[in-house]
């Protein structure tokens, strides 16, 4: 296992977020793609198979707080284990609300995640971004969250900008935006990635040196 991750991870590191997409396009045909999302450090990369924690709007009858919080959630999450690991926050539709701050994802650098993927904003950036993981949301805010949605459950099946994320599937983000993988698939996936950027590099070659014909049928 560890030979295969130390792979993946190699390969992982030659590529961006539009050539594993690409790659899952070869392979598969459902969507992986999330855009727009922003980051405290975008020049990180985020990688990492994936835990989960889903959100629903607030309700102290039905969700109570000793029950319902992020600690006890976060605590279920990685109950198999944090290292490396990608904690994945679903928002359930409110994606313009707060799922977290620095004080509650120190767990996350506490524990050796990899990093965040939120289906909603989160606060305290730059104090995100002095944390040891790469995380990923769709813009910072000032307010807290708590008042609008709850931690409900971890480790299901989750959806986040139209794309499914089961616990175990992998998480690659960068600069560009995210792709879900398939976990039994993810060194198949990265492989064939990279053959995207050897077939695009040699496709600029051909253009530069070429002859138009030579290419023509591959636009």
């Amino acid at each position: 296992m560890a030979d295969k991750n130390d792979r993946v991870r190699d390969l992982a590191s030659q590529v961006r977020t539009p050539d594993v997409v690409d790659a899952m396009g070869r392979i598969h045909r459902h969507r992986c793609h999330i855009n727009d999302l922003v980051s405290p450090t975008p020049d990180r990369v985020l990688l990492g198979p994936a835990v989960t924690i889903s959100y629903l709007p607030s309700c102290e009858e039905t969700l109570p707080a000793e029950q319902f919080n992020f600690i006890r959630l976060f605590d279920d999450a990685i109950g198999d284990g944090a290292q490396g690991r990608v904690l994945v926050l679903a928002s359930n539709g409110h994606t313009d609300v707060s799922l977290g701050g620095g004080a509650k994802l120190s767990l996350v650098a506490v524990h050796g995640l990899a990093g965040i993927l939120a289906d909603g904003r989160l606060r305290d950036f730059p104090q995100i971004a002095s944390y040891d993981f790469a995380a990923y949301c769709w813009g910072e805010t000032t307010k807290w969250g708590g008042d609008v949605v709850t931690p409900f459950e971890a480790n299901r099946p989750v959806v986040v900008s139209g794309v499914t994320v089961h616990p175990g599937d992998y998480v690659f983000a960068d600069a560009s935006g995210a792709a879900v993988i398939p976990a039994e698939q993810v060194l198949s996936v990265f492989e064939e990635a990279n053959r995207v950027v050897q077939d695009e590099a040699a496709f600029v070659e051909r253009t530069r040196h070429g002859n138009p014909a030579d290419y023509r049928s591959e636009q």
